[in-house]
C-alpha cells in the first residue's frame, strides 16, 4: 500500500513538472547579464532578450547586475530555482573568476546549466582621439615611451580587458595602472572623456564609439584581421603570439530538466541564425556559434584551464 501509494505521487510529481515544462513560460522570464549598460555583454542581453520575447510572447526582462565582477550575477542565477525563469548571460569573465578567486560562492561550470554559447570574440584596443597615435606601431612606441602615469582601464578585474592589458605589459615591458570600472559601459563612457589612456574593450561597444568618432580603433585581439574591419590590425601583427579571444553564452542554474533545456537552446540557436543577427553579430567582427549545452560544458572547462597561467603570472585578483 504505501509503495503503491509512493509511486502514485512520484507520478503525480513528474506529470504536474511535465505540465509546468509544458506550459513554459507562463510569465516573464529574467536574463540576468553580469554587466552595466551600454556594453558588449549588455547589448547583446538586451538583443536575444527582445527575440526570444517574440517567440515566447512573455517578457524577457534583462536585469544589470554589474557588480564584485560579474561574481553577484553568477551567485543570484546559481541561487535561482532550476525552472527556466532565471537565465545568465554569461561572459568569459564568468570562467576566468575561477583562476581569480578559489572561495567563489560556486562552482563556474558545475553550479550551472550550460545552454548555448552564442558568440566568440575577440577584443578591440581604442583610445581617446586626442591620443597622438593612429595606428598599431605608433601605439607600441607610444607606451614604451610614455612619461609620467600610463593607465588602462577595463570592466573589472579579472575580465578580458584586464588580462589583453596584463598581457601586453608582459610581451613588452610597459609600465601601466590598471583601472577597474564596474562594467564596460562606464569604462568606456570615462575613456570617451579621456580619464585614462587605452582600453581593450568588447568588439560590439567598441566599434558603437569608434563609428561615431569618440573613440579611435587601433587593433584587435584575434589572432588575425577581422574580415568585417580588414583595414585594422590584430595584435599579433606587432606581437606575435598575442591572442585574447572572449566567448558569450545563455547558462542557467544547476539541474534544470533537460526538456526547458532542450526547448531555450533551439530558440536562442533559431534567433542566432536570423539573418539580421547574424549579419549583426558579424559586422561587429564576433562568430557566431550555437553549440550544443554538452559542447558548452566541456568548451567552459577547458576555457578556466585557459585563463588560469596568465592569472596566476599577472597577479590579477577580484575586487
Amino acid at each position: 500500500m504505501r509503495a503503491r501509494a509512493l509511486i502514485a505521487l512520484l507520478g503525480l510529481v513528474f506529470a504536474s513538472a511535465a505540465i509546468a515544462q509544458q506550459d513554459y513560460p507562463n510569465r516573464p522570464i529574467r536574463l540576468i547579464t553580469p554587466a552595466a549598460q551600454g556594453g558588449t555583454t549588455d547589448l547583446l542581453a538586451r538583443l536575444f532578450g527582445a527575440k526570444l520575447s517574440e517567440v515566447f510572447k512573455q517578457q524577457v526582462l534583462v536585469e544589470n547586475r554589474a557588480s564584485n565582477s560579474g561574481v553577484l550575477a553568477g551567485e543570484m542565477t546559481a541561487n535561482a530555482p532550476a525552472d527556466g525563469y532565471t537565465l545568465l548571460l554569461a561572459y568569459h569573465q564568468h570562467t576566468v573568476n575561477a583562476a581569480l578567486n578559489p572561495n567563489l560562492p560556486y562552482h563556474p561550470v558545475d553550479s550551472f546549466t550550460p545552454i548555448t554559447q552564442l558568440t566568440s570574440a575577440g577584443l578591440m584596443l581604442v583610445v581617446n582621439p586626442s591620443t597622438p597615435v593612429n595606428n598599431l606601431a605608433e601605439f607600441v612606441e607610444w607606451t614604451k615611451n610614455f612619461k609620467g602615469a600610463l593607465n588602462y582601464g577595463s570592466a573589472g578585474n579579472g575580465s578580458g580587458g584586464h588580462l589583453a592589458g596584463e598581457l601586453y605589459k608582459q610581451m613588452t615591458g610597459v609600465k601601466a595602472e590598471h583601472i577597474a570600472y564596474k562594467g564596460a559601459g562606464p569604462a568606456m563612457m570615462d575613456l570617451v572623456a579621456g580619464q585614462y589612456h587605452f582600453n581593450f574593450s568588447g568588439l560590439q561597444g567598441s566599434q558603437v564609439q569608434v563609428r561615431a568618432g569618440r573613440l579611435r580603433g587601433i587593433a584587435v585581439t584575434t589572432p588575425k584581421r577581422l574580415a568585417a574591419i580588414p583595414d585594422m590590425p590584430a595584435m599579433a601583427e606587432a606581437l606575435p603570439g598575442f591572442e585574447v579571444v572572449g566567448w558569450y553564452g545563455v547558462i542557467g542554474p544547476a539541474s534544470m530538466p533537460k526538456p526547458l533545456v532542450a526547448r531555450l537552446h533551439e530558440e536562442l540557436v533559431k534567433i542566432l541564425n536570423q539573418p539580421d543577427v547574424r549579419g549583426r553579430i558579424e559586422s561587429d567582427g564576433s562568430e557566431p556559434v550555437g553549440s550544443s549545452p554538452e559542447e558548452f560544458r566541456r568548451f567552459m572547462r577547458a576555457d578556466m584551464d585557459k585563463w588560469a597561467k596568465l592569472v596566476k603570472e599577472s597577479g590579477a585578483k577580484l575586487d
